[in-house]
């Protein structure tokens, strides 16, 4: 080596550059690829906030509990989701922190839970009279204050 020139180390230097560039690109590929397998059929977690008008808890509960919940029960009947569980705070908090019930849905894995299911066959089987429950739930709907989604994920605190 010490009797190439200057020129010949840049042009072999480059193509050994350049020469990397495919396998590196393969290899994040592969490394995507597997982190994609590996992730394939873990549950997936969602957990959604719903924050009521003053006053209208119940209400929104009663209609949840009416007209959604049998939606997410056919759902898990269906293999999509694994588990549908509610939760209410006992106590109160700070306006801008308060809401009023959490549903945390576990689907069977990412993709399901971002496949753009259409549940408007099992919303028509199960509430012949369209009217009503369209009415109802955008009564559901007008008594939030809030809505939010926020995909949750386990962290193992003894791996770090």
């Amino acid at each position: 080596m010490a009797s190439m020139n200057r020129r010949t180390m840049r042009r072999l230097g480059g193509l050994l550059v350049a020469a990397a560039f495919p396998f590196a690109g393969y290899c994040a590929v592969r490394a995507e690829q597997g982190l994609a397998a590996e992730g394939k059929e873990q549950p997936y977690v969602v957990e959604y906030y719903y924050k009521a008008k003053w006053g209208h808890a119940d209400e929104f509960f009663a209609l949840f509990k009416k007209n959604h919940y049998p939606v997410l029960k056919k759902e898990m009947e269906l293999g999509r989701m694994l588990k549908v569980s509610m939760i209410a705070p006992r106590l109160h908090a700070t306006e801008d922190g308060r809401w009023d019930y959490r549903v945390t849905i576990v689907f069977k894995n990412a993709a399901v839970a971002n496949d753009n299911f259409d549940s408007a066959a099992l919303i028509k089987q199960l509430y012949p009279d369209q009217e009503t429950y369209k009415k109802e739930e955008q009564r559901r709907f007008e008594i939030l204050d809030g809505h939010w989604d926020v995909p949750v994920k386990d962290v193992d605190l003894e791996a770090r």
